[in-house]
């Protein structure tokens, strides 16, 4: 089967991660609305990392699909052949490519179980193929490389049971589709007019629409004062959120990550480079030595650490404005001290490290 994972993209956002795909002839990235809800400006991600911003255009919830305009990736080709065509039958091979729990790119491989099972309103494909959340929004091929579904995982979370979007369905929304201008836009599944504007009822057809489709998601405190603090230090929070209040991103090769625990605390922390075989006494004396205060340096399983720890609480009193400013230091200290361990003590960059071969989007 022909390579396509250059038309296939992580589709990274405050809500969690899904994936995106190419189709020949077509700019735009397609993906599930689940993916998007709430949403209307997201980050795309390649198989090297690179973020892009991506703007939702299209969204159709009662097929679960939706379009991201990229302006970034126009000149991109996808490489996913779509044919209306295709003939799909029980026990033919499927390919699920995307990024299952937010791993990078993964194919996995199974049968169609059933190449029409109704659910609800509509039809799907089923298959025993792995689908996992993150794997929503990916295409599911046949063995000529070919589109045959939109793999969608919100219907159950039982073993070896899996759905896709018909092909038919989604072309059905490709030809109806006739916008390059970036406007969000809500497909009516009634009379396929498209909706710019919110409303309870579409204007062409009369039918009753869900109105929250035009609504974003609230954002919380603590989303609040770490995004402005990512702005202030000349980050886009859209293309460093990847899921809810958790971040991570680059600066430069070395990777940070900002994330609420889940009790008391925020956490940023930096898994920069690893522990050498050899010559520790220097670097053991530096890394023991409390020099980069309010930040502490620490190894965990061969790898050494740099990580900055406050209490919830310090957000709201007088120390928010120090607190602010040390998480906003805190991605160019993890690069400064990453490349100081390599050149002066040896250790090489770790695996969750950068490979720079262009300039970093996020940086």
């Amino acid at each position: 089967m022909k390579d396509i994972k250059d038309s296939v993209y992580k589709v990274v956002t405050p809500n969690g991660t899904g994936t995106g795909f190419k189709v020949v002839g077509k700019d735009y990235i397609i993906t599930n609305y689940h993916v998007v809800d709430g949403l209307k400006v997201v980050a795309v991600e390649d198989h090297n990392r690179e973020r892009y911003k991506a703007s939702v255009v299209m969204v159709n919830p009662e097929v679960d699909l939706a379009f991201l305009k990229v302006d970034r990736l126009k000149d991109r080709r996808g490489e996913i052949l779509l044919k209306k065509d295709i003939k799909i039958k029980n026990l033919d091979i499927v390919y699920i490519n995307g990024f299952p729990f937010g791993l990078p790119f993964t194919v996995t491989k199974g049968i169609v179980s059933a190449y029409d099972q109704p659910m609800g309103d509509r039809r799907y494909i089923q298959t025993d193929a792995a689908i996992n959340p993150g794997n929503s929004g990916g295409p599911m091929l046949n063995s000529e490389g070919e589109l045959v579904g939109v793999t969608t995982s919100k219907f159950t979370d039982a073993d070896n049971v899996g759905f896709g979007i018909k092909h038919t369905d989604l072309i059905k929304e490709i030809e109806d589709f006739h916008f390059d201008d970036g406007v969000y836009r809500l497909k009516c599944d009634s009379c396929g007019a498209f909706i710019e504007e919110k409303s309870k009822f579409c204007q062409f057809c009369g039918k009753r629409i869900n109105s929250t489709v035009f609504d974003e998601f609230e954002k919380s405190y603590i989303t609040k004062i770490i995004d402005e603090t990512l702005i202030e230090n000349g980050f886009d929070p859209i293309l460093c959120s990847v899921g809810k209040e958790y971040w991570s991103f680059y600066k430069s090769d070395t990777l940070i990550r900002i994330f609420n625990n889940n009790s008391d605390y925020i956490i940023a922390t930096s898994p920069m480079n690893n522990l050498p075989k050899k010559d520790l006494k220097d670097l053991l004396i530096y890394l023991t030595s409390n020099s980069e205060t309010p930040y502490i340096l620490g190894v965990n399983d061969g790898i050494i650490y740099l990580s900055y720890r406050v209490h919830i609480s310090d957000l709201y009193g007088k120390e928010k404005e120090l607190v602010k400013k040390n998480f906003g230091k805190f991605p160019v200290k993890a690069k400064e001290i990453s490349d100081l361990l390599l050149t002066k003590y040896g250790c090489e960059k770790s695996i969750e490290s950068k490979n720079i071969t262009q300039e970093n989007t996020n940086d």
